[in-house]
């Protein structure tokens, strides 16, 4: 019995992390090959192939990635853009989500963005416990009210790193870790259990 319980684990581990990763493209598959409802329907594939054929959604949304990235390179385009986010910025609802929106886009996907600037350890949800953070930017204002000795973080809940808190913690109350920001979020989404390769030192937070 012991045995065979053995060997029912053992396929559980193989075939549950297939299986959402599989479940998990499926969905974004599926998610994508929704643009192709933007297409007349003459220009569909199901029109002139009389059948479904999964994936081609994606490869109109790529495609359409890269048409936008192409044509807002040049200057026409430039000025297309900014036209169109003018005309956002005037909508009172629209405004606030799609600036913010943009805003963190714009800090997580350009080359030149700091989204993350260091992996931290600081005391939450009480004072005798630690949470991975993330040091963030102090906004201006903040930090003209708070001075140079506070740093502003985001601790993310486990195990959907998208969500969290927004503090501002003592720089002194704060420990840096020697990992980098994409093996933090590994080990927030797997709850701890995915193990570094390597054992990383974790030094009190140095001066800027």
């Amino acid at each position: 019995m012991a045995r065979l319980r053995r060997y029912f684990i053992t396929g559980l581990l193989i075939w549950v992390p297939l299986g959402i990763t599989l479940w998990v493209l499926d969905a974004l598959i599926g998610a994508m090959d929704q643009t192709l409802l933007l297409l007349p329907a003459a220009w569909r594939p199901e029109a002139w192939l009389g059948m479904h054929v999964p994936g081609l959604g994606v490869v109109l949304t790529l495609l359409v990635i890269l048409l936008t990235g192409l044509v807002s390179a040049n200057l026409i385009g430039q000025r297309l853009l900014a036209y169109w986010e003018a005309l956002l910025v005037r909508i009172p609802v629209v405004k606030s989500i799609y600036g913010s929106v943009k805003q963190v886009s714009d800090t997580l996907l350009s080359g030149t963005g700091h989204a993350f600037r260091r992996v931290l350890l600081v005391r939450y949800p009480h004072p005798q416990a630690w949470s991975l953070a993330f040091q963030t930017n102090v906004p201006a204002e903040v930090r003209a009210a708070l001075g140079e000795e506070w740093l502003a973080v985001f601790i993310p809940t486990a195990p959907s790193p998208v969500n969290g808190f927004y503090f501002y913690v003592r720089r002194e109350e704060a420990i840096e870790l020697d990992i980098p920001v994409d093996a933090a979020l590994k080990y927030i989404v797997s709850m701890g259990v995915a193990t570094p390769t390597q054992r990383h030192v974790a030094n009190h937070y140095p001066g800027d």
